[in-house]
């Protein structure tokens, strides 16, 4: 294995994929030599070339930032000598290549391929038939809690568990932050993995039953229940009552083969290294393209992850409407920033920086490639649900819980998370781990699902390419992840405005 990687030809630094002491030389491509003229560690960049003060440092082809000194040959580039190029808005312009546009859209849903999964009556399809306890407001947390604990008790036929998606919100919020909650719970009553949902209130909230009703639409009352608690006498006995009757009816739904292009995927990453870029990152960009291939579709999120790389995503924009939605997307939220007086660029976190993370390019660029090469061919806003087969990109922050929710509710039914770090969370849907080196799924392995640090033992990208799919296909057809083993089921809403 080799102890370093130089991504891109025109790139001034390498990645080492290991630690480099001092004194230790390597060998580029080019034949010429490097000596570490300082230690560096593992996942962490070295020069290559000598920068001067002021000039960009280059890595995947493209400026992660610029030096704030002389750097030497063999030097360990980082936090200390570099500093982001990005500023606040900017003026974009469409500069797609067609020709490539155009060929990929020709090959999407080229590919035939099925899991088994449970189809619903309005043509959605689960890969889990589990019931929900969505409560209204966070006053009734512990109730479904409780609930979720009593009734999984009753678990009978397919029905896989009782889950209970507490949260914080629903009352004493205002405006687009009370319209989004709104949006978001109702997103989850009538998601798929769910075969059925027992939606519980309070009764004096402001997101009250019947308030969220007419968000929810039309349900099968077989499946969906309503229980406010402050009109029941006993609102233990009588949810339990009603979750009987909801596992009734859904123990009796079985799974069948089901077509891929039926397949949503959401695509995130948190605690990145300096691997993530290299391993599982564009390794989940091929599932993307594969899923695609099939006629399915994936979603890309965390918008402020995409800033230093948004013009690689623009470019690849399906034509000039979908390319002005992803520019509103990308300064929207840049002015969401501004409005709360925060930098625009605070990022990446601690453990991103010991992992070998710089600067936000650095990260957005690595984070970017887990939307592969297909074009983007939608751009929803936060609580939108897809019905655009294809890329899709999401409006929501970095935030793993509320990206990871909000892509659960957009309509994914499993997401990707890949991770250098390590996390135990899980959201709503089945949420696979994939890991960017070995190190962390040798140590963590009750929480990775998948390695892709393989690729840094020579494992070529279409070998795990075709083992990360398989996985996939067998997850969606109910094989358990490690969270979902461990009973991990978490869910948050990203909160906009002011709290009364």
């Amino acid at each position: 294995m080799s102890r370093f990687l130089q991504i891109h030809p025109e790139d001034n630094v390498v990645v080492c994929l290991e630690p480099m002491a001092k004194g230790e030389t390597i060998t580029l491509s080019d034949g010429r030599e490097v000596t570490a003229v300082e230690d560096v560690p593992a996942g962490h960049k070295m020069a290559v070339k000598n920068i001067s003060n002021g000039d960009n440092v280059v890595k995947y082809g493209y400026a992660i930032g610029h030096s704030t000194e002389d750097i030497s040959i063999g030097r360990w580039v980082h936090t200390h000598d570099i500093k982001t190029n990005l500023e606040g808005i900017l003026e974009y312009k469409y500069t797609p290549d067609k020709e490539d546009i155009d060929k990929k859209i020709a090959k999407m849903g080229t590919k035939k391929g099925t899991f088994k999964g449970f189809v619903r009556a309005n043509g959605k399809v689960g890969i889990r038939n589990e019931v929900w306890i969505i409560p209204t407001v966070g006053c009734v947390n512990n109730i479904a809690t409780a609930l979720a604990n009593k009734a999984n008790k009753l678990v009978k036929g397919s029905v896989e568990e009782v889950i209970a998606f507490t949260h914080n919100y629903g009352c004493s919020q205002t405006g687009d932050d009370q319209e989004h909650t709104r949006t978001i719970l109702s997103d989850l009553i009538n998601h798929p993995n769910a075969g059925g949902v027992l939606v519980l209130g309070l009764g004096c909230e402001n997101s009250n039953i019947n308030v969220l009703k007419p968000y929810i639409g039309e349900v099968d009352e077989s499946r969906v229940k309503f229980l406010v608690c402050q009109q029941s006498d006993d609102e233990m006995a009588d949810g339990l009552r009603l979750l009987e009757e909801i596992i009734d009816n859904v123990s009796k739904d079985e799974r069948e083969e089901v077509d891929c292009s039926k397949l949503i995927i959401g695509l995130k990453c948190g605690g990145s290294d300096g691997f993530s870029g290299i391993t599982a990152n564009p390794l989940v960009g091929r599932i993307s393209d594969r899923i695609i291939e099939y006629g399915g579709t994936s979603i890309l999120t965390e918008v402020p992850e995409m800033f230093g790389a948004e013009t690689i995503l623009m470019n690849r924009c399906k034509d000039e409407a979908t390319f002005n939605d992803t520019v509103n997307m990308i300064n929207g939220f840049k002015d969401y920033f501004t409005k709360q007086g925060e930098p625009i660029y605070e990022n990446p976190s601690p453990g991103n920086k010991a992992g070998g993370i710089t600067t936000l390019e650095d990260k957005s660029l690595g984070c970017t490639q887990k939307s592969g090469d297909y074009p983007v061919m939608n751009v929803m806003e936060y609580g939108d649900r897809t019905d655009v087969r294809g890329l899709n990109l999401l409006c929501a922050p970095g935030n793993d819980l509320c990206a990871a929710t909000a892509l659960a509710s957009a309509g994914a039914q499993i997401v990707l998370f890949t991770t250098g770090r390590g996390t135990p969370f899980a959201c709503p849907v089945p949420t696979m781990k994939i890991a960017s080196n070995n190190t962390i799924a040798d140590k963590k392995g009750n929480w990775i699902d998948f390695r892709a640090g393989q690729i840094l033992e020579g494992r070529t990208f279409d070998e795990l390419t075709d083992e990360l799919f398989d996985k996939i296909l067998r997850t969606a057809s109910g094989e358990k992840l490690k969270s979902e083993e461990a009973g991990f089921h978490d869910m948050a809403i990203w909160k906009r405005g002011v709290t009364l």
